[in-house]
């Protein structure tokens, strides 16, 4: 499956979901794709920085979801799952985890960020689910392990513009799975769940919680198995893994 929705160049720019965001306030917006060459201001979940050096891919797929919100909670999972496509496509062997809620690493060294924004309702929802991939540099400066498509092939064969194509192509795939439903999305995501069975730190507004991750219920919730025995489902936060299973 291809989305036939244009790719918008941007050159140089503050952050591409930032410009998502203007032209929906514009109200002069179109599903479409906003890339761009490099961002001054890239940033992702929990308002981390993004380090956005050129020859990586920045993008952001801004698009109206008829599905409204309930679609749109799935899309962390769908562009994750997407990235994951993406890496397998150009690096066959590397082992690719996703990390709760939508981090995709090798080795605990990520790959991506991914951060999605929505708004209004209904059938006037829209989502703008950026992707960045670290295409042909490991980030400097970057605050934790970091790898990249050509670190993983050890060469530098794959540009920007054909992760931009493949991700098109793999996001689209993903997306019509989200509006199918969630059960074939969980699936394939806990297929490739980091830490799955292992004990984990979750860093929420309150104090940390640690816990057995045992499963991500239908709604995309961590499902954790406190010392205690009882179960606690997260909402959001940062995962750590301190034990693997």
């Amino acid at each position: 499956m291809s989305l036939a929705w244009p790719v918008y160049q941007l050159g140089a720019t503050d952050s591409t979901n930032s410009e998502a965001k203007r032209r929906v306030s514009a109200g002069r917006f179109a599903d479409s794709w906003l890339v761009a060459e490099s961002q001054s201001a890239g940033r992702g979940r929990l308002q981390k920085n993004w380090i956005s050096p050129a020859g990586n891919l920045f993008s952001t797929a801004l698009f109206r979801e008829p599905g409204g919100l309930v679609v749109a909670s799935r899309m962390p999972f769908a562009s994750a799952l997407a990235v994951n496509d993406v890496a397998l496509l150009f690096a066959p062997e590397a082992d690719v985890r996703l990390k709760w809620p939508n981090d995709v690493r090798i080795d605990r060294a990520k790959l991506s960020g991914i951060l999605i924004e929505t708004g209004g309702s209904g059938a006037d929802t829209w989502v703008a689910a950026g992707i960045g991939i670290n295409v042909l540099h490991v980030p400097d400066g970057a605050g934790q392990p970091a790898t990249s498509i050509a670190t993983l092939r050890k060469d530098s064969a794959v540009t920007a513009d054909m992760a931009l194509e493949a991700l098109r192509k793999a996001f689209a795939e993903r997306l019509l799975q989200a509006r199918q439903g969630f059960d074939g999305l969980r699936k394939d995501w806990l297929d490739r769940a980091e830490g799955l069975g292992g004990t984990v730190r979750v860093t929420t507004s309150g104090a940390p919680v640690e816990g057995v991750f045992e499963d991500m219920d239908m709604s995309g919730g961590l499902v954790l198995r406190l010392p205690d025995g009882s179960r606690q489902t997260i909402r959001a936060g940062d995962v750590d893994l301190i034990g693997r299973a």
